[in-house]
């Protein structure tokens, strides 16, 4: 364990199930055909369309991400919160239930992902990362972390989206979810660009999960045979890391303040109303230490 791998405590056994509706086995296999077609695209097109200008480039690349999801049969709404995103870097943070979360991601803000580094030796979906420009990590070496940091703010400072899952893991979508890692905020600081949270929410997140030692194969399958599935991206206002916001006068770590944000946005947390209620509760504790005990008459 270590600021990039942090471990969930999902399992596939205890949560990457479905309970609900399921297709018989040859429209899940339509379906499961499309969702590859789909990709295999992607990785085909991929070269070419990196090569276009910018607009036609992201247009290109939202449509194909709308189209992934789809494909493998799932319903997918998006609501986002109107801004003026700027010409500049912008890192966009979410939290991790599946595979499905990095198309769903792209659909509305494309840009370069943030991936372990095994993630370029996935089959199909490895190869598109490479070519999609992701910036691979070794989460296993401690050390690359700082050179980790300043590679993902040279992206930010250069104007690019760069996205990020800062729970470091996949989590089965039951609860909060993890805690967001703060080492990927410090690049926002250091780049002064701010930071975009994402909210995605399934429907039946059993279905989707993709936690521990599953087998992609085996989350396909699941995927396509679970009928009326359903996910929700929210786009949220983004939060300003730039011009000093998240460092503090004593030059501690900003990084983690800025973290708690983004998750308390993405959870849906008011953390103004969460630090009030906290300190009435010390005040009312204080208050009752403080208070004379009761006369005792006998």
């Amino acid at each position: 364990m270590s600021a990039w791998l942090p471990v969930a405590p999902c399992t596939p056994q205890a949560c990457a199930r479905h309970t609900g509706a399921v297709r018989s086995p040859l429209p899940a296999l339509l379906r499961l055909l499309a969702g590859c077609t789909w990709t295999l695209l992607g990785v085909a097109c991929a070269l070419p369309v990196r090569l276009l200008p910018a607009p036609p480039r992201g247009w290109l690349v939202r449509r194909w991400a709308r189209c992934v999801p789809r494909a493998f049969g799932v319903r997918v709404t998006v609501r986002v919160h109107p801004y003026d995103p700027g010409s500049g870097g912008e890192l966009v943070v979410a939290n991790h239930i599946s595979w499905l979360d990095i198309p769903l991601v792209a659909s509305v803000l494309p840009g370069r992902m943030l991936a372990k580094s095994e993630v370029g030796r996935w089959p199909l979906l490895g190869r598109l990362a490479g070519l999609g420009s992701t910036l691979f990590i070794d989460r296993d070496r401690l050390r690359a972390l700082p050179g980790a940091v300043d590679t993902v703010a040279a992206a930010l400072r250069a104007g690019s989206r760069v996205v990020a899952f800062p729970e470091g893991s996949t989590w089965c979508g039951r609860g909060s979810g993890g805690v967001f890692r703060p080492a990927v905020f410090q690049a926002a600081i250091d780049a002064e660009v701010s930071v975009r949270p994402v909210r995605i929410t399934y429907g039946t997140a059993g279905a989707v999960a993709f936690v521990g030692d599953d087998p992609l194969v085996a989350s396909l399958w699941r995927v396509v045979r679970a009928a009326g599935l359903t996910a929700e991206v929210d786009v949220l206002a983004p939060i300003p890391a730039g011009a000093r916001a998240f460092v503090p006068a004593s030059g501690g770590p900003g990084r983690r303040a800025l973290a708690r944000a983004a998750r308390a946005a993405v959870v849906g947390i008011d953390l103004t109303a969460t630090a009030r209620a906290a300190a009435d509760q010390t005040a009312v504790a204080s208050d009752r230490a403080n208070r004379p005990a009761a006369s005792v008459h006998h």
